[in-house]
C-alpha cells in the first residue's frame, strides 16, 4: 500500500461510528457534471489561504520592476532581494537567479512583463526536482500490515493538530486509524490528541504521562496489527533539547516499532510552522540530522506572508512537501499540489 492509496475510498469496509465533524462532507465521485467545480473551489480556498504571501510577493515584484522595460542586472538584484525577504532562502534564491541569468544570456533580450511567467516556471522546476515521483518516498507497507507514520516536529508547530486532521481525512476515506500518543512529556498534548481522535473516529493508545514513548509506540502497533488497522499515526515529543537526546529517542522509537512491523515506520513526517520563516529551516536541519525524514507538512501558512518557505525548504532538503495548512478547519489541511501552489502564488498562466 502506497501513501496515496490510503486516501482512495476503501470498499467493503464498515466505518466506525461517526464522530462530530468540523467540516462539510466530502463531495462524492458520483455525477460527472460536478467534477469541474471541485478543483475550482479548492483553488479558491488555497488562494485565500495564501493571500498574505501572494499579496506581499506581488507588491515586492511590482516595486522591483517599476519603470523598467528589460531584465538587467539591476532588476535581478532587486528580484534576489524580493525572494530572500519572502523567505525563499538564500541558497534557493541564488539558484533561481542563476537560472534566470542563463535564460537572459541565451535569449539576449527579456522584458519585465515576461519575468512573472519565467519566475513561476523556475519555481515549478525546483518543486518538481525536489519531489521527484509523486509516489517516490517512504516505503510501501506490506500487504495486510498497517501503514505506519511517525510524526515529528517541535512543540507549537501544529503537530498534534496535523495528526488529528490527517486522521479525520483517513477515516473519511474508510480507513481504520490508530493513533499512538507517544509525546508523553506533556499532558496537554495527550489530552488534545484524545479530543482529535474522538472527533476523527480513530482509536488512540495512551499511557500515563512520563511513560516511555517507545513503549507507547510498541503498544499502539501491536493493537493496530491485532485489530486490522489500515494506518497508524505516532505522535512524538516536540523537544529540541539537544541533537543527541533527540536522535536517541527517535531511534529507540523506530527500532521498537520495527520489532512489531518490519520496515516501520514507513514514513517519517516532519511538521514545520511556516509562519516562523527562517526558523523553520533550522528545525528542518535539526530533525533531518536526528532521523530520516521522508515527508513534510508545513502549517499556518494562512497567517503569514512567509509562504516562500515552502519553496526553499523543499529545494534545500530535497524532501517532498505532502501537506500544507492554510486554516483551522480539517479541510484546510491540504494535500500539497505543486501546480496549484504555484498558481495560487503567481496566478494562472493565460493560454
Amino acid at each position: 500500500m502506497g501513501f496515496f492509496d490510503l486516501f482512495r475510498k476503501k470498499e467493503n469496509h464498515t466505518p466506525q461510528a461517526e464522530a462530530p465533524r468540523t467540516e462539510a462532507p466530502a463531495v462524492s465521485d458520483g455525477g460527472a457534471e460536478r467534477a469541474p467545480q471541485v478543483p475550482d473551489a479548492e483553488s479558491r480556498g488555497l488562494e485565500t489561504g495564501l493571500e498574505r504571501t501572494k499579496t506581499g510577493l506581488f507588491a515586492k515584484l511590482a516595486r522591483a520592476v517599476a519603470g523598467r522595460t528589460t531584465v538587467d542586472a539591476a532588476v535581478l538584484d532587486d528580484l534576489e532581494e524580493v525572494l530572500i525577504t519572502s523567505d525563499v532562502g538564500v541558497d534557493t534564491t541564488v539558484k533561481i537567479i542563476g537560472r534566470i541569468e542563463e535564460r537572459v544570456a541565451r535569449d539576449k533580450y527579456m522584458n519585465t512583463a515576461e519575468l512573472n511567467s519565467i519566475l513561476r516556471g523556475e519555481v515549478v522546476r525546483l518543486l518538481e526536482e525536489a519531489h521527484g515521483s509523486e509516489e517516490n518516498f517512504g516505503l510501501d507497507a506490506r500487504e495486510g500490515e498497517p501503514y505506519v507514520v511517525m510524526v515529528v516536529g517541535v512543540n507549537g508547530a501544529g503537530k498534534t493538530t496535523t495528526i488529528g486532521k490527517l486522521a479525520a481525512k483517513l477515516t473519511q476515506a474508510g480507513r481504520k486509524v490508530w493513533i499512538g500518543a507517544a509525546d508523553t512529556f506533556r499532558a496537554a498534548a495527550i489530552d488534545q490528541l484524545a479530543v482529535w481522535a474522538e472527533r476523527a473516529g480513530a482509536t488512540m493508545i495512551r499511557q500515563e504521562m512520563g511513560s516511555d514513548p517507545a513503549s507507547v509506540a510498541y503498544d499502539t502497533l501491536r493493537s493496530a496489527r491485532a485489530n486490522g488497522a489500515d494506518v497508524v499515526l505516532i505522535d512524538t515529543a516536540g523537544r529540541l533539547h539537544n541533537k543527541v537526546g533527540l536522535m536517541n529517542e527517535l531511534t529507540k522509537i523506530r527500532n521498537v516499532m520495527a520489532k512489531v512491523i518490519p520496515d516501520a515506520p514507513h514514513e517519517v513526517m516532519l511538521v514545520l510552522d511556516g509562519s516562523t520563516g527562517q526558523n523553520a529551516f533550522e528545525q528542518a536541519r535539526q530533525f533531518t540530522q536526528a532521523t530520516r525524514v521522508t515527508s513534510l507538512a508545513i502549517t499556518k501558512l494562512d497567517g503569514t506572508a512567509k509562504g516562500g518557505v515552502v519553496i526553499g525548504i523543499s529545494d534545500r532538503f530535497r524532501i517532498p512537501v505532502r501537506y500544507i495548512g492554510v486554516g483551522e478547519g480539517i479541510d484546510q489541511l491540504r494535500m500539497f499540489d505543486r501546480t496549484e501552489f504555484v498558481n495560487a502564488l503567481f496566478g494562472h498562466e493565460e493560454n
